[in-house]
């Protein structure tokens, strides 16, 4: 039955947000006193349907109904000619060719697929493992989640954002708190490039690799500093961060946001100015979903040359890599700011029979020529060899395939947002080191990696420095600059099935996280907020205090956890957003 009067509260306020806006042509259905509707400024707030009954002269058919798995008898069950009336114009919006939200119901012939088709981490599946939302709204209109908002509050249902589906922890679309409900933001991907004055705004719904695809059509001489990993989608990344190739010589794709569009637990419609810049500073790597729904971003392009240089350079043990990793450790973030050059190491099989090794990948991006590029190196890493048949020139954009593994496949592949499931299933964890790891340290690691292969599959070393390091550590809530060598990611893959198999894995990955206590951060040891992590710690189900929250909260934001609470107590003091790691009130 709730799930039936949201459904009709949300028909209900969606038609009449879009019959008061310019979105909709359908202003004229009803007569104008039908509908009270409050300033601009809180269109929900004095919301009411008292003369619906006489204002609309379409009857809502039966076959309708059944489209929406509602009956005649549930209408009638739920509500009065009102509800009829409301679902009529639901079906005229679509009749008329007029976007409508989509709305999935678990009796819905699409909603399994509509559930699962922005799940990119497969430890969720299958579908029967995860809790289920009651409700998934797809909105093509601002006003379509305004309307969520409200009917969500008003019936007690919590709200889960998915832009990309891409969080480590699933709690873009799950919820173990309280019945919810999925706004997902798949429909809401529109991108504009101003080449004149080097911005875009992006819609939250839209991937890094469309935004990509976008700038490369419109100019190869400007880029955006985010991650490499096409389908990740715009919303989750840019507001917790947004790490990538380019951030040691621009920043983070959050360093580089001039504007937003959010909308408030009040339903308001809220740009930077009207936000203000508290709230502003939030969202731009507190994690948006603590404090609204952001529809879109409005970015700064930046100049990329027409040459970029990029190289993948493989050492094992047996090839020096110990000595190479930690000499890395003393030239990666002191090197060029042009230069990213970052390490990932992955177990293989040996040349000696029947045994495994190490292989370290110094993988890199050059804003730049072989010609600038090879004498830099040789100055400062010439242990690693660099030579000329070891480096690739071509374009930003081309670069972008490349670091995807993608190299050679047309543009376009960067515009799907298609899951790329494997198979596989993942557990990730991070961490920031502050001292270099000493060469025992390192082969103590190297130790424990090749003995526990359920511990840890892969490690990914990304270097800090350059521009990371000359922005304050208040700029945004992501407070890693300054005092920071490189963040470590660590994960763990496997392919068998069943929970017992996940156990083991995820008990390993916690062990080797605990090995690497004395070679990381300390007081607080500080985690990346992109690679979500809920071992860290987890909010109530009811009131959560600030001491409770700052287990977590302060190593995903040290010193800027403090504000972040309150601006949280300031927008959304009864905790209306809220998720098992969400900024707290006071």
């Amino acid at each position: 039955m709730a799930s039936h009067v949201f459904l009709v509260g949300f028909l209900a306020i969606t038609c009449s947000i879009a019959m008061a806006s310019d979105e909709s042509p359908l202003q004229d259905i009803c007569a104008a006193d039908s509908i009270a509707m409050a300033s601009d400024e809180s269109p929900l707030q004095d919301f009411c349907v008292a003369d619906l009954n006489r204002s609309v002269f379409v009857q809502a058919d039966d076959l309708f109904f059944k489209e929406l798995n509602l009956t005649s008898n549930t209408s009638n069950a739920v509500g009065s000619l009102a509800t009829r009336v409301f679902v009529t114009e639901f079906h005229a919006l679509n009749t008329l060719g007029i976007a409508m939200a989509g709305i999935y119901t678990p009796q819905n012939s699409s909603y399994e697929y509509v559930l699962r088709s922005l799940i990119q981490m497969e430890r969720f599946l299958p579908l029967p493992a995860i809790p289920k939302p009651l409700f998934i709204v797809t909105p093509f209109l601002e006003s379509h989640i305004q309307a969520a908002i409200k009917c969500s509050k008003e019936h007690g249902m919590q709200i889960r954002i998915r832009s990309g589906g891409h969080d480590y922890e699933g709690l873009s679309y799950i919820s173990y708190q309280a019945p919810f409900i999925i706004v997902d933001l798949v429909n809401l991907k529109s991108i504009t490039i101003d080449v004149e004055s080097s911005t875009a705004w992006v819609q939250a719904g839209a991937t890094i690799g469309q935004l990509y695809h976008a700038i490369a059509k419109k100019s190869l001489t400007l880029g955006f500093p985010a991650g490499v990993c096409p389908t990740v989608g715009v919303g989750g990344h840019f507001s917790t961060g947004g790490y990538g190739m380019m951030s040691r010589n621009y920043g983070l794709a959050a360093d580089n946001i001039i504007d937003a569009r959010l909308i408030d637990v009040n339903g308001r419609i809220l740009d930077r100015k009207s936000m203000g810049e508290d709230l502003f500073w939030a969202i731009r790597g507190g994690g948006g979903a603590s404090f609204g729904v952001i529809t879109s971003w409005r970015l700064k392009l930046l100049h990329v040359p027409e040459t970029v240089t990029v190289f993948t350079v493989n050492r094992t043990l047996e090839q020096n890599a110990t000595k190479l990793v930690h000499q890395w450790q003393y030239v990666s973030g002191k090197i060029d700011g042009k230069l990213l050059l970052r390490l990932f190491l992955r177990r293989i099989n040996s040349s000696h029979e029947g045994k495994e090794t190490v292989k370290a990948s110094f993988v890199t991006l050059y804003l730049g020529g072989i010609d600038t590029l090879l004498p830099l190196m040789q100055e400062s890493f010439p242990e690693l060899g660099l030579v000329r048949s070891d480096c690739i020139e071509m374009s930003w954009i081309d670069s972008i395939l490349y670091f995807a593994g993608l190299r050679g496949e047309p543009l376009d592949i960067l515009s799907t947002n298609t899951p790329w499931l494997t198979g596989t299933y993942f557990k990730g964890k991070s961490d920031y080191v502050t001292e270099p790891i000493s060469e025992t340290g390192l082969e103590s690691i190297w130790k424990r990696f090749l003995k526990y292969p359920d511990e840890i599959t892969d490690m990914q070393f990304s270097p800090y420095g350059g521009r990371m390091g000359e922005i304050s550590k208040s700029a945004t809530p992501f407070s890693r600059r300054a005092g920071t060598l490189y963040s470590i990611h660590y994960g763990v893959k496997w392919k068998e099935e069943g929970i017992s198999a996940m156990n083991r894995r995820m008990r390993g990955i916690r062990r080797f996280y605990s090995f690497m206590t004395p070679y990381v951060s300390k007081n607080p040891r500080s985690s990346y907020l992109s690679y979500r992590d809920l071992d860290l710690g987890v909010n109530n189900k009811g009131y959560t205090s600030y001491e409770q929250a700052s287990i977590w909260g302060l190593k995903y934001y040290g010193i800027n956890f403090k504000r972040l609470v309150h601006v949280k107590t300031m927008v959304d003091p009864d905790n209306f957003l809220r998720n098992e790691q969400s900024i707290p009130p006071l």
